[in-house]
């Protein structure tokens, strides 16, 4: 029998009311070890299905559930995360599941414990309808990949599967097959300390920030000279400023400004290219103002996500969606990056595919219902005509 909306509820209420903040974003976030161990024993009652733990760090373990196929299959891996960002804009509410409508609301109940639930639903389904698959089965729930991504860097190290289904919230409609990649960036400002009565020693750091932020503005307001459509499937190129910390006290020129920034590439191009373009900023500021000093700090690079080989998973997509949603998903780009990037560099056939949601990292992170429904249903059928089934 197909998942019900009831029985998804359950199964996702249960997984949004267990922290599983990633520590390398939020110091103090729990990290993923009590929701992987959730998930492991509500599998554990599935005859035939071989489940352990891989650590990754102490207390941060990712999470394999195999369904062995009898051979003459591929191998495919269904991979979402089980970690979150942090919740303190919403702290009241945000490990408290709601039921609004045809939606649930709560922290990553759609990034990406959405994607957890479709895959453990879709692997219950299989084992209960007796179905005996050709290939391989693994579903496999990581760690970190809303920080560094150390789970999936540590899964690929270990894990040579024929193709991987990476499930994040996007639309039922859309199949990913490309997606920006992006960088994490601090860049820095020098001045110079001095008194506050003395501009002739001092040097502000914090005005010949303002200076950069201002050219950065201008650069995203065109594409990063693409257009601001991005010029591309992946759309518009991401850019938006996240930190900045500079000065001392208000009597002091302030010696140092620091902003923290994330920023896209399209597929195609490359961090640096970015790096080149706030280089170049550095050198108008410092026409203007000739005592500038600057630099740029790399503390993330991720490249673009430009998968090939993955003709069998996307007919197996679409052939199981198009009977229920009524229609075929399409090929789609994504202005965001996911670990379906690093899956593609390792040179396995990656798609990336998920249900609609929205507010992502921010309060009233929302799924869709209905599209968690119908997902259940397409994973399980795309995971039978991608691997096989055994007659018999």
């Amino acid at each position: 029998m197909p998942a019900t909306d009831a029985q998804i509820e359950q199964l996702l209420s249960d997984l949004v009311r267990i922290e599983s903040v990633t520590p390398w974003l939020i110091p103090d976030g729990a990290g993923e070890g009590a929701v992987q161990q959730f998930i492991a024993d509500w599998m554990s009652d599935l005859p035939g299905v071989e489940i352990w733990f891989e650590e990754v760090a102490p207390g941060r373990p990712n999470l394999f559930a195999k369904l062995p196929g009898v051979g003459g299959g591929p191998t495919l891996l269904i991979n979402s995360h089980a970690d979150t960002v942090g919740y303190g804009n919403w702290r009241e509410r945000a490990l408290v599941p709601e039921r609004r409508g045809d939606t649930l609301v709560g922290l990553g109940v759609a990034d990406d414990k959405s994607s957890c639930a479709i895959g453990m639903l879709a692997l219950r389904s299989l084992v209960e309808r007796g179905v005996t698959l050709k290939g391989d089965l693994i579903v496999a729930t990581t760690v970190d990949e809303e920080g560094s991504s150390i789970g999936t860097f540590h899964m690929l190290e270990r894990h040579k599967p024929d193709a991987i289904l990476v499930l994040e919230p996007e639309r039922l409609d859309d199949i990913v097959v490309e997606h920006q990649g992006f960088g994490w960036i601090d860049v820095v400002v020098h001045g110079r300390a001095a008194h506050g009565s003395d501009p002739d020693k001092g040097i502000d750091a914090i005005v010949h920030m303002a200076e950069v932020i201002t050219r950065l503005k201008k650069l995203d307001d065109t594409g990063f000279g693409r257009g601001a459509d991005g010029g591309s499937m992946s759309g518009r190129t991401v850019f938006h400023t996240g930190t900045i910390r500079g000065g001392t006290d208000y009597a002091t020129y302030p010696n140092s400004c620091v902003l923290g920034i994330e920023i896209g590439t399209q597929p195609g191009e490359h961090l640096s290219d970015r790096v080149h373009e706030i280089e170049a900023i550095f050198a108008e500021v410092k026409a203007i103002y000739p005592d500038f000093s600057g630099e740029v700090n790399v503390q993330i690079d991720r490249e673009p996500f430009m998968p090939k080989g993955y003709d069998a998973l996307f007919d197996a997509i679409v052939a199981s969606a198009e009977p229920v949603l009524g229609h075929k998903p399409v090929a789609a780009g994504l202005n965001a990056w996911g670990d379906s990037g690093l899956c593609s560099e390792a040179g396995i056939p990656t798609l990336c595919y998920g249900v609609d949601g929205g507010n992502f990292h921010a309060p009233d992170e929302w799924v869709s219902m209905p599209e968690m429904v119908a997902a259940v249903e397409i994973v399980e059928h795309t995971i039978e005509r991608f691997c096989g089934v055994a007659e018999g």
